[in-house]
């Protein structure tokens, strides 16, 4: 069972799901200092070794310290759905600074999100605070949510990220055509859709390569699915 919210009766129960052992050691040493404490009941290198030793969620873990980018792959935002869906408390921590990440990442269901640059005290701040119900807003974030109502957002839909991401790995649009069932014509619709709405919220991608990078900003593609 999970602490009710607002019980310090015990330490507030913290696992983390992240591929660099440094961070395994300084979140462990940081929550060790923390007050009120802090217990790491589990150190994790991959979502699915997190699920397998935790598969009852939200289960004993209070809150879930999760890396966005494992192996360098498009971030996870079906993992941290999945465990949000099920209820767990989730605070994703990610060297990941894209404005539509971590909005993204807020509207799955994240109780709060931290740039790995942020620093101890932000970290065990947010870690108790995910245990309450006051929310954390840590400064990286509190400027993504600021950027998201001066500024709008790319609101990309589904068929345009599908559209991007066949195009970034194939060589034509007829190709991406033949992928995705649609015509070359659509396809030219859905990429010339897609470059009004990053030169809406002012970030022009007027080439395939600046489209490549600003989707890879906002999480869409890894490098690795270059590949």
């Amino acid at each position: 069972m999970t602490t009710p919210v607002g019980d310090t009766s015990r330490p507030i129960t913290v696992a983390v799901i992240d591929d660099h052992d440094v961070v395994h050691a300084g979140v462990e040493a940081w929550c060790a200092e923390a007050d009120p404490p802090i217990a790491l009941v589990g150190s994790f290198t991959t979502p699915t070794a997190f699920l397998a030793r935790f598969p009852d969620l939200p289960g004993t873990v209070d809150v879930v310290l999760l890396d966005l980018q494992i192996d360098g792959n498009k971030p996870e935002f079906e993992t941290l759905r999945t465990l949000c869906h099920a209820g767990q408390r989730v605070v994703v921590y990610s060297h990941l600074v894209a404005d539509e990440v971590i909005l993204t990442c807020l509207d799955i269901g994240a109780v709060s999100y931290l740039a790995k640059t942020e620093g101890k005290r932000h970290l065990i701040d947010a870690v108790h605070a995910a245990h309450t119900s006051t929310p954390y807003v840590a400064p990286r974030m509190a400027k993504a949510l600021l950027n998201d109502t001066q500024l709008g957002r790319t609101n990309l839909s589904e068929r345009e990220k599908e559209v991007l991401i066949a195009w970034f790995q194939t060589e034509s649009k007829d190709l991406v055509g033949k992928r995705l069932y649609i015509s070359p014509t659509t396809v030219r619709t859905h990429l010339q859709r897609a470059r009004a709405k990053y030169a809406n919220v002012g970030r022009p991608a007027p080439t395939k390569s600046a489209l490549l990078a600003r989707a890879i900003e906002d999480g869409l593609l890894s490098l690795n699915d270059l590949t």
